[in-house]
């Protein structure tokens, strides 16, 4: 009987307290863009040849840039892994600018992150974010182990 009426008592706050959290939310003011991270050469390359190979759309040397384990977790996609299903998963994209600008990194040893935002063509703002984790061997280049990205829009009614 105690935890019936503590539930009761429970939900109503919710209910009497939640016009008060939707106006909080109305009245938020939109996030402003971070900064950009400055990277180390051997960081910005992997994002610049990215770049480079998407504007070409050139599907082999942007899987070239992935380890040969490597995944691409794509919005709305299942997860692909490998060089040749990477490759396999970007035919037929690119093709068009794309910049990418970091907002954290952080290397490990043999490790490392990039954090990021994106935008294509002349858009003004990011149009999504991504994350990038990145691997070497010994003095090797770094290459993504991993690539997730998704748009900042909410998607759109089916």
């Amino acid at each position: 009987m105690a935890r019936t009426r503590l539930a009761v008592i429970f939900c109503s706050a919710l209910l009497l307290a939640s016009p008060a959290i939707a106006h909080d939310a109305e009245g938020a003011k939109p996030a402003q863009p971070l900064p950009d991270a400055a990277l180390p050469a051997t960081l910005d390359r992997v994002l610049r040849d990215y770049e480079q190979a998407w504007r070409t759309g050139d599907a082999r040397a942007l899987a070239a840039l992935f380890a040969e384990d490597g995944f691409v977790l794509q919005s709305n996609q299942l997860p692909v892994r490998g060089r040749s299903a990477i490759e396999a998963a970007y035919a037929g994209q690119g093709g068009s600018p794309l910049r990418l600008r970091a907002l954290a990194y952080s290397v490990e040893g043999s490790t490392g992150y990039i954090i990021g935002a994106y935008r294509y063509g002349n858009n003004v703002g990011d149009t999504g974010k991504f994350t990038l984790t990145l691997k070497r061997v010994v003095d090797g280049p770094w290459m993504i182990f991993s690539d997730m990205d998704n748009g900042n829009a909410p998607p759109r009614a089916r």
